[in-house]
């Protein structure tokens, strides 16, 4: 495979006419959420009856430490007392994990590609509904829900620790959209050991991009290096919807890469082309992914299809690892 895939990029970027890191709207609305969250409680109950285990075991929740006060913390969870040591500065709360059968971590792209896109639908929107989707499907199974987010070189991840709850799946969208209350992590030296020193138990790993950057072999090596530990798998973001550009007239156009920051010259024929270029791209990494034991499943720009497709996925992974 070409690894030439950032030329791709720049028309979706030039045709928006906008700031790609910018966004008017919301990726995901709350009406959207209310969608997704109805589709997993009409679908899942379904999918999910029959003998598996109990939704949660354990007792209670167990105290695992002490931390800086985050965005979306409980004032409940204040320890006033270590807190008043800090002047309150930072606030310092009580941190509990709740005991249940799985931990779901996305580990989602935030790469300049993924602001592209058509008609005012960036990638990043289908993304961001995929975050939805599992986040609220692991709420159903009363499972912790986590985020992990890259940029354009695959090593700056960014985090939001797991915990249960609905609300938890709406902050983790919101830091996903505006990159705000993400702790850094540390570089361990590769993606998958950066990824599992995040992890405090075994995790569904669920990986969504649109692979649309330079060197994926490397990326997906280190996913299947974190299959020995987690369950992971591939989400791929079709976004050769962000390419179907419209008819130009002129034989020749300046193109933008928002990965690279280049810009170069190509022809209209070559501009009409870059959809099922990227169809031909992400269909070769797919055949890398299964060459690699890591199963991949599709999203594209049908909400109610993908939704479905991806909320019936996940429940049978999850109910297969904890029967």
């Amino acid at each position: 495979m070409n690894h030439g895939s950032p030329g791709l990029f720049g028309a979706a970027a030039s045709q928006r006419g906008a700031d790609p890191h910018h966004h008017e709207a919301s990726l995901v609305s709350l009406s959207d959420i209310n969608e997704i969250e109805l589709l997993i409680l009409r679908r899942m109950r379904e999918v999910a009856m029959g003998d598996h285990r109990a939704l949660a075991h354990g007792s209670g929740f167990d105290f695992v430490g002490l931390r800086d006060w985050q965005a979306g913390d409980r004032p409940s969870q204040i320890d006033w007392a270590q807190s008043s040591l800090t002047n309150f500065s930072p606030m310092v709360v009580r941190e509990f994990e709740q005991p249940s059968t799985a931990s779901v971590v996305v580990v989602a792209d935030r790469s300049p590609s993924t602001l592209c896109g058509v008609n005012g639908v960036p990638i990043a929107a289908a993304i961001a509904r995929a975050i939805a989707t599992i986040g609220l499907s692991a709420v159903f199974f009363q499972d912790q829900f986590g985020l992990l987010t890259f940029d354009a070189d695959v090593d700056h991840l960014q985090a939001v620790r797991p915990r249960v709850g609905r609300t938890h799946v709406i902050h983790c969208l919101d830091a996903y959209q505006h990159q705000r209350n993400l702790q850094d992590l540390r570089g361990t030296g590769s993606l998958s050991s950066t990824v599992s020193s995040f992890m405090r138990r075994t995790a569904l790993i669920p990986f969504v991009s649109d692979f649309l950057f330079a060197d994926p072999e490397p990326v997906i090596a280190e996913l299947s290096r974190l299959t020995a530990v987690h369950d992971t798998f591939i989400v791929l973001i079709d976004a050769s919807f962000a390419f179907e550009l419209p008819a130009v007239s002129a034989g020749w156009i300046d193109i933008f890469d928002v990965e690279t920051g280049r810009s170069s010259v190509v022809s209209r024929d070559s501009l009409a082309a870059m959809a099922a270029r990227v169809r031909e791209w992400q269909a070769g990494i797919e055949r890398m992914a299964r060459d690699a034991d890591l199963d991949v499943v599709r999203v594209g720009i049908d909400a109610a299809a993908s939704d479905l497709a991806l909320a019936e996925f996940v429940t049978e992974r999850r109910l297969r690892k904890v029967a």
